[in-house]
């Protein structure tokens, strides 16, 4: 019975292996170096407001990262993925409604010269998500975004 007690303090002793850190809007540096890691270009930049921004591309296509939730241009809480296509003669607000209808993942809509947008937010507010479930959500991006693109006809 000495033998198992000793046995299992010595394990508890032991350092538990490193968890892999979750994806956070507070932290758009790591979160950059993140997607970097799995193959994404990421450029991190500013918007207009001074918040972070990350310029990437997926799907034949570039796409922004807004973070949003911010106070003072730190401590982000979401972000959103966005990406426009400049088309000649702009879409229609039929075909962004049947987007909209028929696609769970990715909301469209026109901007003032009638360019298609589509969108996803994410929420990283409490302890944000694994690095597994981003990678997902990014992989499920580009599926979004390759649809979105097709649709459109860009």
């Amino acid at each position: 019975m000495r033998t198992n007690l000793i046995g299992l303090v010595l394990t508890l002793a032991l350092p538990f292996p490193a968890l892999a850190e979750n994806i956070i809007a507070s932290d758009p540096e790591a979160l950059a170096d993140y997607m970097r890691s799995i193959g994404y270009r990421a450029e991190l930049t500013t918007d207009d407001e001074g918040d972070p921004k990350i310029k990437s591309a997926t799907g034949g296509a570039n796409f922004s990262i807004y973070f949003y939730g911010c106070e003072r241009n730190k401590q982000c809480d979401s972000i959103q993925l966005s990406s426009g296509f400049d088309l000649d003669n702009g879409s229609s607000l039929n075909a962004v409604n049947s987007w909209n209808s028929k696609k769970r993942y990715g909301k469209a809509y026109l901007d003032d010269e009638n360019d298609p947008y589509v969108e996803y937010d994410i929420n990283l507010a409490n302890g944000g998500v694994s690095q597994e479930n981003f990678r997902d959500t990014l992989e499920l991006w580009d599926r979004v975004l390759t649809d979105f693109r097709s649709y459109v006809d860009f």
